[in-house]
């Protein structure tokens, strides 16, 4: 997940506010997509009901993990940015790993402890206790056995984790890329230039990976155990999604220059066209949710359906496109993201993304069993009910009581280590032997 920062930083840039209004839209993005499965499943409604359209549209929320990840590359990228553009100071790995641990850790083994105690116990016996590894070590994508356990979302923490592990390494080996020429204007096509290559990466792992979840028994290039091996670092069970955190990273990259240069000609039409380049964000995103209904079914469905292998990077562009609009556009454009109760909500998406999937298990096993006879739109808007009167307050709390206090600590150690970051390198490798 996206990193929140805090409502001073927000206060202080508005990009960052309109940022914490999208992390809200994709996490309720994901918390309608689940709502729609369940109460599908316990035939509130029924995929032919309403026609291709809005079932389209009810089932496409799953893909604000897609936006969580466009975030994520965005966000984490800039430090790294600054340095490879500009040639500012490189970010120090410490502080950088030390931030995200004090920020995902803590909200993540407290929630897998309480899951395990009251919903999956049977993950704490001896003979599970390999899966058990997985999910201490944010490997869980990748076994078939750990895959959606415990809870669903939690996959997609795996995923971001291991892309905040990868991405210092992945920034460095840009940065011998475009350490060789000190022009910015090379320097920036060098950079770019390498975001697409990790975005070609993402695509052939995916479609490498996605071949042999709709083939298994096709002829391997490897021995079986090495084969096992690749497969679990490099594609897991739904891929790494690096196409998806490039999109971010390439938008960060073209938001960087365009706040260090606002006058340059291509700064300015992408600022003019802001309008533009958010409904053509949007009209990629409708098309990707509704493409199965179009006359180019049988022409994509190769490599959207069947294979699966184009939709990410779809969805990925759509948001791409949105996000660059809505940093630099006007506030016409930002005003609805930048509204308080929204950005209240992206400061909870967190826990809300974490805690609504066992929330509504919970609700439609206990809770909902007595409104069983009522009519379907009611009992359909009983799950948006169960989300903002039990799910919303309860992470709150959450967030007060287990993420907050985490957050501070995180901060107050790292600025106590601040002087050995910046100490001299001799001296620092000195202090650091010591400790």
């Amino acid at each position: 997940m996206a990193l929140m920062t805090s409502p001073k930083t927000s206060n202080q840039k508005n990009t960052i506010a309109v940022l914490d209004g999208v992390r809200a839209f994709a996490c309720f993005l994901v918390i309608g997509y689940h709502i729609n499965k369940f109460s599908h499943d316990a035939h509130v409604w029924n995929y032919g009901q309403f026609g291709g359209v809005t079932t389209g549209f009810a089932l496409v929320g799953g893909y604000g993990v897609t936006l969580f990840f466009v975030l994520s590359g965005f966000l984490l990228f800039i430090p790294f940015t600054k340095s490879l553009l500009f040639c500012d100071a490189w970010p120090s790995p410490r502080t950088y790993y030390l931030r995200r641990i004090f920020r995902i850790w803590p909200g993540y083994y407290f929630s897998l402890a309480i899951l395990l105690l009251l919903v999956a116990p049977n993950y704490l016996h001896f003979d599970h206790l390999k899966q058990l590894f997985l999910f201490a070590t944010f490997l869980m994508d990748s076994s078939k056995q750990t895959y959606q356990a415990i809870n669903g979302p939690f996959w997609t923490l795996a995923v971001e984790w291991q892309y905040y592990m990868l991405l210092p390494l992945i920034a460095i080996s840009i940065r011998w890329v475009v350490s060789k020429t000190d022009d910015q204007k090379k320097r920036g096509v060098l950079l770019f230039l390498c975001l697409l290559a990790l975005v070609a990466w993402g695509l052939v792992t995916r479609a490498w990976g996605r071949s042999f979840d709709i083939n298994p028994n096709q002829q391997l290039w490897l021995p079986v155990y090495l084969h096992n091996f690749v497969r679990f670092c490099l594609y897991g069970q739904s891929g790494k999604y690096l196409e998806d955190f490039a999109i971010g990273m390439m938008v960060c990259v073209a938001y960087q220059l365009i706040q260090r240069h606002p006058e340059a000609l291509a700064s300015r039409l992408i600022k003019q066209s802001s309008w533009g380049i958010w409904l053509l964000g949007v009209a990629c995103f409708c098309f990707m949710s509704l493409w199965f209904l179009t006359g180019y079914y049988s022409v994509l469905v190769p490599y959207i359906g069947a294979h699966n292998w184009l939709v990410e990077l779809g969805f990925a562009i759509s948001f791409g496109l949105c996000v660059l609009a809505l940093l630099c556009g006007p506030i016409s454009l930002r005003w609805f993201w930048e509204t308080k109760p929204l950005r209240w909500l992206g400061l909870l998406s967190y826990g809300l993304y974490i805690w609504h999937e066992p929330l509504l298990f919970f609700f439609q096993d206990y809770l909902l069993r007595p409104f069983i006879g009522w009519p379907n739109p009611v009992r359909y808007g009983l799950y948006w009910a169960s989300i903002i009167l039990i799910a919303i307050p309860l992470c709150y709390a959450f967030y007060r009581i287990i993420e907050l206090p985490w957050i501070e600590v995180g901060v107050k150690y790292i600025r106590s280590r601040k002087p050995i970051d910046n100490a001299q390198p001799a001296a620092k490798a000195q202090v650091e032997q010591a400790v």
